[in-house]
């Protein structure tokens, strides 16, 4: 657990990496997360809303950030998208109970407009507030040792790779990829995890798409990709 001293520095320099502890397994990062104020996230959100699935996924879905729903109820994906989700991967020949799921920032950041009374509405995360959260990430990857991540939307690849991805650009082909270690060398060159990243759209773009088959079709087809590189 993070000493109380390095809390304030850690929000106000935009990282979490004094929360993490070392060596974690996800039980012991998912408890040290409910504490993170690596960023000022942490404020306005119910919770930390941490990644849930199974230890030995051989498949890890990173969306954006937490919804209204999950930030009230603590866990990811477990609204309409994430449905949506579900049945794609059903689709494809992968378990959804055998895969891991996550997201790239941890809190759930929204703003309240006058027109829309009380609801809150989703605000995307920056990319100061995406690379506080990354320690997280690379954390969740370190410990699960996946074949396979899929970057869920444009928030998500850009987390993972950097402010130029562009999932039109990017989506539904393999592509190399390396997690660093926590905490290790600035260049980078010490990685924790190696594997596969495909990337794709989220799966909320299903539901706000005018033709939903269309968009949830290529949703799938991305998913075939991740699928057919676990085998």
């Amino acid at each position: 657990m993070a000493r109380a001293e390095s809390r304030p520095d850690a929000e106000s320099g935009y990282d979490a990496r004094p929360f993490v502890p070392p060596g974690a397994d996800l039980s012991a990062l998912r408890a040290a997360a409910a504490d993170c104020h690596g960023c000022p996230l942490h404020r306005a959100a119910t919770q930390t809303v941490f990644g849930r699935g199974s230890a030995d996924a051989r498949v890890v879905l990173v969306g954006e950030q937490p919804g209204d729903q999950e930030d009230r109820r603590g866990e990811p994906f477990v609204g309409p998208a994430g449905r949506v989700l579900d049945e794609a991967l059903e689709q494809v020949g992968i378990d959804p109970g055998q895969t891991y799921v996550t997201n790239a920032v941890k809190h759930f950041k929204f703003e309240h407009r006058a027109e829309r009374g009380k609801r809150r509405i989703h605000k995307p995360p920056t990319l100061r507030e995406m690379g506080a959260c990354r320690p997280w990430l690379d954390a969740e990857l370190a410990v699960l040792d996946p074949e396979v991540i899929v970057a869920l939307g444009a928030t998500a690849g850009k987390a993972l790779l950097g402010s130029g991805f562009r999932v039109t650009e990017q989506r539904g082909r393999p592509m190399p990829f390396a997690a660093p270690v926590v905490g290790g060398d600035p260049a980078g060159t010490e990685t924790a995890w190696e594997g596969v990243l495909v990337a794709t759209i989220h799966p909320s773009a299903v539901l706000r798409a005018d033709d939903r088959e269309a968009v949830r079709a290529g949703l799938v087809d991305d998913l075939r990709v991740a699928a057919e590189a676990l085998d």
